[in-house]
C-alpha cells in the first residue's frame, strides 16, 4: 500500500465533506468495485455491488443528492495488509466503517458497512 493512512483518511473525509465526488474518485482504480447496502436500495439490480469507477460515480452522485447534509467525522483508521478501515460518524451520528483494499496507491475494492439494526443509517431522503 503506497499511501499514508492518516493523510488518506483526512483527504477522503475532506472530499466527502465538500461533496466532491471527483476528489474521492481520484483515489480509485478505474476497475474498482464498491459494495454497500445503500447501493442495493439505489440500484436494486446491482444487489449492492458496483463495478467500475463510472458506476461508483453514478451511485455517489445519487447518494449526495439524497443526503444533502452529508458529513463525515473520522474516528479511527485501522491499517492492514493493503487495506484500510476508516471508522467514522456520519451526519446522522451513525457509526460507519469504510473498508478499502488497495492495489498500490489506488483503491481497487471498497465496502460501506453500517451497524446492524440502525434504521436508515445513511440518513438518505426518498
Amino acid at each position: 500500500m503506497e499511501i499514508d493512512p492518516r493523510q488518506f483518511a483526512a483527504e477522503w473525509a475532506a472530499a466527502w465533506n465538500a461533496h466532491d465526488i471527483e476528489a474521492v474518485l481520484r483515489h480509485f482504480h478505474d476497475d474498482a468495485t464498491f459494495s454497500s447496502p445503500f447501493a442495493a436500495l439505489v440500484f436494486p439490480a446491482s444487489e449492492g455491488r458496483l463495478i467500475g469507477k463510472a458506476a461508483i460515480r453514478d451511485y455517489w452522485a445519487i447518494g449526495i443528492a439524497r443526503i444533502p447534509d452529508l458529513r463525515f467525522s473520522v474516528d479511527t483508521v485501522f491499517v492492514g495488509i493493503d487495506c484500510l478501515v476508516i471508522a467514522y460518524m456520519n451526519q446522522k451520528q451513525a457509526r460507519v466503517c469504510e473498508v478499502l483494499k488497495f492495489a498500490g496507491a489506488l483503491v481497487i475494492e471498497g465496502h460501506g458497512t453500517y451497524a446492524e439494526g440502525v434504521g436508515n443509517p445513511t440518513g438518505a431522503r426518498a
